[in-house]
């Protein structure tokens, strides 16, 4: 269709699409011009700005071939909806539809939030200056912490997890998860799995947390870099320790120090000078929040070896030819990467 600017494959049925607008009463008339428009810097559901009689509206979808467990357009729709009540970060939801006669999978509407992400590219063409990297990590951890705060049974998600066992599911469950995506043998893998289960933390407090929070699904407001005006991304929020948010986070973060091979792996803006290294974005988490920090290279070992899964897990859909995203061909080696990674911190006792 001449008015999308999306991926081969997919497309919006642009029909049935604005049916739905009218229908739920964002659009006046069918008839109007849609233009379509596809953010290709995400690597899980499919995100497009729709804009339409003057509007904007953000629509995120299931990939092809993806499992629901992970992708759960309702569950997401309705925590984004919940946590809004209680925490001002949030896109405001338009609707939700499980009709697959529309796009064919369940999908949501929200709000488009106009800001910042900063990802690599947008923080390498501003030239950020080194003071202002300070304040970067300083509004995006104020903000984490403030999640961290958030009254989750107040807002009516008290059954959204369950906090009893966490740690021990979400080792487990993980490791399930990159076994079944497995494409080839990653020695570095099995020794992390085994490790992160003989040496799991045994009590943990929990909370509402993101899952992925990392400074790509944040929105900053401005380029003062005081505010984040918003959280996106909400897929695997749920009830759990804080410290795995914080570990997942720190997954993310890769420095100047770290190898090449690292930095082009997970490319980020925190490599450039004026960030704090990955012990110090630590020490930070913890004056905020007042939590204690000593058992840190678990946490960093998970949420390198979550983030190892979830690239194997869309390299695998690659391979099935489910997705022709030519990002995702290599991907099988960033996972592989994070699994080396993981072992090293082991081995150093370190996560820096």
């Amino acid at each position: 269709m001449s008015n999308q600017n999306v991926r081969t494959g997919e497309e919006l049925p642009e029909i049935s699409l604005k049916k739905y607008l009218k229908e739920i009463n964002l659009i006046a008339s069918i008839e109007s011009d849609l233009y379509v428009q596809q953010y290709t810097h995400g690597y899980s559901n499919l995100t497009y700005l729709l804009q339409i009689e003057d509007k904007e509206f953000v629509l995120r979808k299931p990939p092809k071939g993806a499992i629901k467990r992970g992708h759960d357009m309702s569950r997401e729709f309705n925590v984004q909806s919940a946590v809004s009540e209680a925490f001002s970060k949030v896109p405001k939801m338009f609707g939700f539809s499980n009709d697959v006669g529309v796009l064919g999978s369940d999908f949501y509407l929200m709000e488009k939030m106009e800001g910042i992400i900063l990802n690599f590219k947008e923080a390498k063409k501003r030239n950020i200056g080194i003071k202002d990297y300070k304040i970067i990590a300083n509004s995006w951890l104020d903000t984490l912490v403030a999640l961290h705060k958030v009254d989750y049974k107040a807002i009516g998600l008290g059954d959204l997890g369950k906090p009893e066992g966490y740690v021990e599911r979400q080792v487990a469950n993980w490791g399930k998860q990159y076994v079944k995506a497995k494409t080839e043998e990653v020695p570095a893998a099995e020794i992390v799995m085994n490790w992160m289960h003989e040496n799991q933390p045994k009590n943990y407090d929990h909370c509402l947390i993101h899952n992925d929070f990392k400074y790509d699904n944040v929105v900053f407001k401005d380029d003062s870099w005081q505010e984040v005006a918003a959280v996106l991304d909400w897929e695997m929020a749920t009830l759990g320790d804080p410290l795995m948010d914080l570990g997942t986070s720190l997954g993310y973060w890769t420095v100047a120090s770290d190898h090449d091979f690292v930095k082009q792996g997970i490319p980020s803006p925190t490599i450039f000078e004026g960030n704090p290294i990955r012990s110090e974005i630590a020490k930070m988490y913890a004056d905020k929040s007042g939590r204690n920090v000593d058992n840190l290279v678990f946490y960093y070992v998970f949420g390198l070896f979550k983030i190892a899964v979830i690239a194997q897990q869309i390299y695998y859909r690659f391979s099935k030819g489910w997705t022709t995203d030519p990002r995702f061909s290599n991907l099988n080696k960033a996972s592989e990467l994070c699994c080396q990674l993981a072992l090293k911190a082991i081995k150093t006792k370190s996560i820096d």
